[in-house]
């Protein structure tokens, strides 16, 4: 018999949270069984003890084997992500029991100095309070740890990142003070929040956020552009689900690939918009599209930052290499009996994408139903 949250704690209607379902629970705890994976006693006694602790509370706790293996199969289903060869070695911290704000916030901090390592960048997560049927859990309202503010400009330009305006100004509307002198790359605070309708906001200190200022190995004019970039990409507005168990705040990094930051971050017409300040100091026509100025400036300013990256001594991947080894992380799967999807616009990279070797082949199409996952907030 299906359980409802109305039956085990009447809450529904109060906090809008529904109940485990008792066979996502199981689904997941028989995955671990297969792979080798138990939270120390017996597949069936694991599951009774869920189903009883379903059946009083409307939701049960995971072990710490169970959420380990759930989030590094969470990056492993990750059918955007081209770096899931390293899924075994995401760090976990289990940090289900902070519930302030403020605590939070500092646990986000040490997720950022943890996971840099002086550059010598981990894949980290850290997972706090999941949704329950009498509460919900905590929330990062910022889409990754370290974003730049956009600040709109009386001319309709922007200053900054135009993709954070909104979110620019609603911290703004809570009280944020941007730096006195207004910048390209001044990092937006945190908004967390961990009561319904009280997100407060929570400035990172400066050691939290390595910063790699780009230069170009041929070019000399290309650090008077001021450049720089964060060396963690810690995507946070995520939630985390295992085994109908949604952990709506869990932090996440892998490390960057050099495209992601020099073909589209700083590239983008909806972002930093650079390629056509860079094909000017190139000398480059851009009178044309048939000059290719855009390709030719796109190549430099992605050497750009693969350069400043390896210069700075912080992790940062090449897209050729990932692409080989992204096959070869199916080539695993393949081996273990599974189905590797992906989304092959996400996958092939935004730079010389015909001249990858994931780019020559088709892929088994993404499940959103397919779980443990990282799912799209909202």
């Amino acid at each position: 018999m299906r359980v409802t949250t109305e039956q085990v704690t009447g809450r529904r209607e109060k906090n809008g949270e529904r109940a485990v379902e008792f066979a996502e629970a199981e689904e997941f705890v028989r995955q671990c069984q297969a792979e080798g994976v138990c939270s120390g006693e017996r597949p069936a006694r694991r599951l009774a003890r869920i189903r009883a602790e379903i059946e009083r509370t409307g939701t049960y706790r995971h072990t710490t084997a169970e959420l380990t293996f759930g989030a590094r199969v969470a990056w492993r289903n990750a059918a955007r992500c081209i770096g899931r060869l390293y899924w075994r070695g995401l760090r976990i911290r289990d940090r289900r029991d902070v519930s302030s704000a403020a605590a939070i916030a500092r646990e986000c901090v040490l997720h950022l100095r943890e996971a840099t390592r002086g550059g010598r960048i981990r894949p980290t997560v850290t997972v706090f309070a999941p949704d329950t049927p009498a509460a919900p859990g905590p929330r990062i309202h910022n889409e990754q740890l370290i974003r730049y503010a956009g600040y709109e400009l009386d001319d309709g330009s922007v200053l900054g990142d135009p993709r954070y305006t909104a979110f620019t100004e609603r911290v703004r509307a809570r009280g944020w003070r941007p730096p006195r002198r207004r910048g390209a790359f001044d990092v937006l605070p945190l908004l967390v929040e961990s009561a319904p309708g009280e997100p407060r906001l929570f400035t990172l200190p400066r050691d939290a956020v390595l910063e790699v200022p780009l230069r170009h190995p041929d070019h000399a004019w290309f650090a008077n552009l001021g450049l720089r970039w964060h060396a963690v990409p810690a995507i946070s507005d995520m939630p985390l689900v295992i085994g109908g168990v949604r952990y709506p705040a869990a932090p996440f990094n892998g490390w960057y690939l050099g495209t992601e930051v020099g073909a589209r971050n700083l590239a983008d017409a909806g972002r930093y918009d650079l390629l056509p300040a860079i094909a000017k100091l190139m000398g480059l026509s851009t009178a044309s599209e048939r000059t290719l100025w855009r390709d030719r400036a796109l190549v430099e300013l992605t050497l750009a930052v693969q350069y400043s990256f390896d210069e700075a001594g912080v992790t940062v991947a090449d897209h050729h290499t990932e692409s080989r080894r992204f096959l070869d992380h199916l080539a695993r799967e393949e081996r273990a009996g599974r189905r590797c999807r992906a989304d092959w616009s996400w996958i092939v990279p935004p730079l010389s994408g015909g001249q990858t070797v994931v780019f020559h082949r088709y892929y088994d199409e993404p499940d959103p139903a397919q779980r443990p996952a990282f799912v799209p907030p909202g």
